[in-house]
């Protein structure tokens, strides 16, 4: 078994002398480094980096840079996927995003952690567990979602959550660590105020 299918099966591997996973990384951080340092004008030329970086995308994204993966093809966005500035998404594990995903400035998507283990966590040994995020979540500024956490579809998380464990569909969920505070109901359509004309 490569270090690379034992990170995919959820086992300690080694991230950081294989050559093969060093690899993937060096090529990963070339293309966000160009994708980073690209005119915020040239729509086009992001556009393009983000299909070859991205492991799948399903219809149109948006990312802000600057934006920061480590491998990038174990990342599948699905439709109308928007992230503001400063988003790294360390993704030894899978990552997916479902559709009309929207995620603050300076948030970490981490699949990564070490041994706990001194010995082990020096000789370079991780794990890497996967993430889900639903569709219709809406992820607050400085938010850190940590490894094999689900977050459920129509929640929103507050800003400066940290996320150690499942959150359920449609809910307001904030803290460290992060905890559900309320359900979303149909009276949140009316917490902020809507301008219409008069007739």
């Amino acid at each position: 078994m490569t270090e690379w299918e034992k990170a995919q099966a959820g086992y300690l591997y080694d991230a950081n002398y294989d050559k093969d996973i060093i690899k993937s990384r060096t090529e990963c951080a070339d293309l966000c480094y160009e994708f980073n340092n690209c005119r915020p004008s040239d729509t086009e030329k992001q556009n393009a980096l983000l299909h070859r970086i991205l492991g799948s995308v399903k219809g149109d994204i948006v990312v802000t840079a600057p934006f920061y993966c480590d491998y990038g093809f174990n990342i599948t966005v699905g439709n109308n996927f928007y992230t503001n500035h400063n988003v790294t998404i360390l993704d030894g594990a899978k990552v997916t995003f479902g559709d009309n995903v929207f995620i603050a400035p300076n948030c970490v998507f981490s699949t990564a952690g070490h041994a706990i283990d001194s010995e082990q966590r020096n000789a370079g040994l991780e794990i890497a567990f996967p993430i889900n995020i639903g569709d219709n979540v809406w992820i607050g500024a400085n938010v850190t979602v940590l490894p094999g956490v689900t977050v459920g579809s129509n929640t929103v998380i507050g800003a400066g959550s940290v996320v150690n464990k499942d959150i359920p569909d449609g809910v307001v969920a904030a803290g460290n660590p992060c905890r559900v505070i309320r359900k979303i109901t149909a009276a949140d359509k009316e917490k902020y105020p809507v301008f219409t004309l008069e007739k």
